[in-house]
């Protein structure tokens, strides 16, 4: 009978400790950056201008439904804006329908920020149609009612930025 020893499955082949050339090429490119980081950063700062929209939005409901015409101070053409015909849609003040918008955009980001990979298409669903909402509010603003609200502004701007984060940070695919 012959003594040979059989190999086993528990009985793996040592590895030297040295290291091989992919290892060794490896650390010589330094931290790798991962792919998914930017889009994290992007969610994170969609979820914060929506939460800045979300904010401007309820102070113009608010004041709206308490009927306070003075919400932008000395500025000579918020109230035309702000008591004109366009501000509500069958009694409720446009600002809710912002402020309705800007909680989604703020949960879908945060969503998007977790993983939830549909988010993105929904997402830019929605801001392209606050997009085109602001296109239209910025028009009846310069054209018809000849007067601007700087709250009004503000929201048009931070929708713009919303729109120009999405195109210029494409989803991974």
């Amino acid at each position: 009978m012959s003594c040979r020893r059989r190999s086993t499955p528990l009985s793996h082949k040592r590895r030297s400790p040295e290291l091989t050339y992919k290892d060794k090429n490896a650390l010589s490119q330094g931290p790798v950056a991962d792919p998914a980081r930017p889009s994290l950063v992007v969610y994170w700062i969609l979820a914060a201008i929506a939460l800045i929209g979300l904010a401007d939005a309820t102070y113009l409901t608010i004041a709206h439904l308490v009927g306070d015409d003075a919400v932008c101070g000395s500025a000579v053409g918020c109230s035309t804006v702000l008591g004109s015909a366009y501000a509500t849609i069958r009694g409720i003040p446009t600002a809710a329908f912002g402020a309705i918008a800007y909680f989604t955009v703020f949960s879908l980001a945060i969503l998007g920020a977790f993983g939830y990979a549909r988010m993105r298409s929904l997402l830019a669903v929605l801001v392209g149609l606050m997009f085109v909402s602001s296109l239209y509010f910025l028009y009846l603003q310069a054209f018809v009612l000849h007067a601007f609200c700087p709250f009004c502004l503000l929201s048009a701007a931070l929708t713009f930025i919303l729109a120009g984060l999405l195109v210029a940070f494409p989803a991974a695919r």
